[in-house]
């Protein structure tokens, strides 16, 4: 039987070399970035579901920030409310104390100063900013929303308005996220500011003093209950934040299962590709020598 060697043989080496280096290279871009599918020809179909997914975590990822914004300002307000209401709790027992009988004139006209000090706390804390927007000015933010005012009937102005901001926080979910301040601060039903102002006149003129400490009473249920806006709302960011978190989670996981390599199939195909380039380089060695041998002997 005769020995037949390809005259020509170099076309069919380069080819498996070739092939073997586009298996090494593929195996060695999978390690490096631990993705199975690194171009749209890899696998047309994950890479589209892929895309898609990158939509909705970006979408996440803002829903997120707006939370974070939210919470914060939120919290600030909360506190803020919060301080409020240790300055009014502390001026009902002023209240309380002015219209003791036994009190002198004296003795009201210092608690008086005393409730000046506390409905300037107050005035302040209505004044609040949070990174340089008023809190409780509606959506009239760059306004200071309340001043003394002796001409209004309360003695206090209210200069922002009664509009409130939306914010989106997920998919089809957009809350209100601000009360206007005179619905917390001048609100008919309790006017805080008012009631403090007409406190400090009844103990000045020692006069009414019944009717102003249960104005101020009033006034504190009042704040109280304009109070739980803020507590629902940062309840339903940390609801909304945890939903987004998961679904962030749940995608990352998705996409892993569409697009990730398996590691260790990766390093076993690197291998056989390495082993393979190895095998045809030797062979080709040895072919040539074979061909040289036969050119020679001829």
């Amino acid at each position: 039987m005769s020995l037949r060697i390809n005259p020509n043989p170099a076309p069919d080496l380069l080819a498996a070399i070739a092939l073997n280096r586009q298996s090494q290279n593929t195996a060695l871009q999978q390690l490096s970035t631990g993705l199975a599918v690194n171009h749209l020809s890899d696998n047309p179909a994950a890479a589209a579901e892929v895309t898609l997914n990158h939509a909705q975590v970006s979408q996440d990822t803002q829903y997120l920030q707006n939370i974070t914004n939210l919470t914060a300002q939120s919290n600030t307000i909360d506190s803020t409310l919060s301080s409020v209401v240790t300055a009014v709790t502390q001026a009902i027992s002023l209240g309380v104390e002015g219209a003791n009988g036994t009190q002198s004139s004296a003795d009201r006209q210092a608690i008086a100063q005393q409730l000046t000090g506390i409905r300037d706390q107050v005035l302040s804390l209505a004044n609040q900013t949070y990174q340089g927007n008023y809190l409780f000015a509606g959506t009239a933010t760059s306004t200071q929303p309340f001043v003394l005012d002796p001409t209004q009937p309360t003695g206090v102005k209210y200069n922002g308005n009664a509009n409130t901001n939306s914010v989106t926080i997920s998919s089809g979910n957009e809350i209100p996220v601000n009360v206007p301040g005179s619905q917390i601060f001048t609100n008919p039903a309790g006017d805080v500011l008012g009631a403090l102002n007409g406190l400090i006149t009844a103990l000045q003129n020692n006069s009414g003093l019944a009717a102003a400490n249960t104005n101020l009473t009033q006034a504190a249920s009042q704040l109280n209950s304009q109070r739980v806006f803020y507590g629902n709302t940062l309840q339903q960011l940390q609801t909304a934040q945890t939903s987004l978190t998961t679904d962030k989670l749940q995608l990352a996981q998705q996409e892993n299962s569409l697009v990730g390599a398996d590691l260790a199939a990766s390093i076993t195909n690197l291998e056989q590709a390495n082993t393979a380039t190895s095998a045809i380089l030797t062979a080709t060695n040895q072919i040539l020598s074979t061909l040289n041998l036969l050119n020679f002997l001829k």
